[in-house]
């Protein structure tokens, strides 16, 4: 892994990170299962009778992509400023990622601009990293597009507009993400991609799916990109 990682670095200009995951775990004191049920309370008061399968979702961008999927935008903008002010609550309670400020750091010091590229919306990444003393780091933030599912990862929408506020070539950036839809909408946008297996069970599953190097540690990147 460490040669595929540094063989990887070797052309790289620019670094996007994903953000719950390699930066921190953003629902780790308001869990991702409350804010999936709290969403689908709203869903219950704006009249949606929902199934039962979309009631136990634990996870509440699932809940925000199925309301989209459904196609009554008054009820997914609804949704999507419920999940928006939870996640502005849920980055207060955040998890910093081991090593992920190191990473945003020594990227920085070798001449490597750090974008974020999420699922998440855009105002809590930016709570988040202002809060951290890492928003001078990070530019640009791409989050979310609001009240429109269908443009999250792996969608590579998100991850080319990142590209282009970076200027570069998407040759010579490296999208870190800890899911299939990361690797997924990097290779769709033509970025090499990392994934961060921060559970040993995503270890194979991002090798099946070609990632081009993975991790289990964040430490394992800030530690190449210093070499």
């Amino acid at each position: 892994m460490t040669a595929d990682l540094s063989r990887l670095l070797a052309g790289v200009g620019a670094v996007l990170l994903d953000f719950d995951g390699p930066v921190c775990s953003i629902f780790a004191g308001y869990p991702a299962p409350q804010v999936a049920t709290e969403l689908v309370d709203v869903l219950r008061r704006h009249g949606v009778d929902v199934p039962l399968d979309l009631a136990r979702e634990p996870d509440p961008l699932e809940v925000l992509r199925r309301t989209g999927a459904a196609g009554d935008q008054g009820i997914t903008r609804a949704i999507e400023d419920a999940l928006c002010a939870a996640e502005r609550r849920a980055v207060e309670t955040a998890e910093p990622t081991p090593y992920g400020r190191e990473v945003v750091v020594a990227a920085q010091q070798t001449g490597m601009p750090v974008a974020v590229v999420s699922n998440n919306s855009a105002g809590a990444v930016a709570a988040y990293l202002a809060a951290h003393r890492l928003a001078g780091y990070v530019s640009p933030v791409v989050g979310r597009a609001y009240a429109d599912p269908d443009r999250m990862k792996p969608n590579p929408e998100p991850i080319l507009q990142a590209v282009r506020a970076l200027g570069e070539t998407t040759s010579r950036c490296v999208l870190v993400g800890d899911s299939l839809s990361d690797i997924q909408g990097a290779q769709a946008a033509g970025v090499r991609v990392v994934g961060y297996a921060n559970r040993l069970s995503k270890v194979q599953a991002f090798q099946e799916a070609r990632a081009d190097a993975v991790i289990t540690s964040m430490g394992e990147l800030a530690a190449a990109l210093i070499v």
